[in-house]
């Protein structure tokens, strides 16, 4: 059985006492696949500093994160064109829209998401959106975006049926982490209207634990406890949603 964690930020500053070890734990835990989001371009050097280490199981993205559209965004932007341009990502990611934080920025964030979109059609790579009380706004960029080039996945998604249904019809997978194993989650209760072929699996770490750990450091290795959670949702073996969703992981990230 081999997992994917489709959305892990294994170089966050909360691994810097333990990685190697944390993410020696999810490789015991048969986590064979790490999709690294950026975040800015401080990031940048130790992302890389992990694709050197596990050459085999980092898969890295590039993008510039919504809450990090201040006042330099288009300095920050431009790192991000020179970074696609000079080599191989796997994703331009992650990207949206946060509305959570900060509201100030959004015609900022707007401009950004819209642009790097633009860029991942460029290098026919999927985005990876990332979205916080921000649904009408994605939707409305993704809108004016939707083409046969426009595909990836709605991180950590956490909508209603209604808002998984228009995320999909931009050809997007649902990314599935802790979420789903919270009391008050909701989406568990209509995941099983989607088919799996629709989702992926993630944990976001080193954020959103899923239980028995919420509340805690989140690490690759608890997506065994998301796994499972499907897997009394859906009815069907840890075995079968490993592979059904790794396979999903390969359709989008081609690798």
């Amino acid at each position: 059985m081999i997992l994917t964690d489709t959305h892990t930020h294994l170089y966050s500053e909360a691994f810097d006492d333990d990685r190697k070890d944390m993410i020696q734990r999810a490789l015991d835990a048969n986590v064979k696949r790490f999709f690294i989001p950026a975040i800015d371009s401080t990031y940048t050097d130790a992302m890389f500093k992990l694709e050197k280490a596990y050459p085999d199981n980092i898969f890295l993205m590039m993008g510039l994160h919504p809450t990090h559209v201040k006042e330099n965004y288009e300095e920050e932007l431009q790192h991000v064109e020179q970074m696609l341009a000079e080599r191989k990502f796997y994703a331009v990611g992650e990207i949206g829209i946060d509305l959570y934080w900060d509201k100030s920025f959004l015609p900022q964030q707007q401009q950004a998401f819209k642009t790097q979109i633009q860029w991942a059609k460029k290098y026919k790579l999927p985005i990876v959106i990332h979205c916080r009380e921000a649904f009408d706004e994605i939707f409305e960029v993704l809108e004016g975006e939707k083409d046969e080039e426009l595909f990836g996945i709605f991180h950590c998604f956490t909508g209603n049926r209604e808002q998984a249904e228009r995320a999909m019809s931009f050809n997007m997978k649902l990314g599935i982490g802790g979420v789903a194993t919270f009391k008050n989650g909701k989406i568990d209760k209509f995941l099983n209207e989607v088919p799996l072929e629709h989702i992926v699996l993630e944990t976001d770490a080193p954020y959103l634990s899923p239980v028995p750990y919420r509340g805690k450091r989140n690490e690759s290795a608890y997506i065994v406890n998301v796994l499972n959670k499907l897997t009394e949702i859906y009815g069907l073996s840890a075995e079968e949603i490993a592979a059904i969703t790794t396979k999903n992981s390969m359709d989008v990230f081609g690798v």
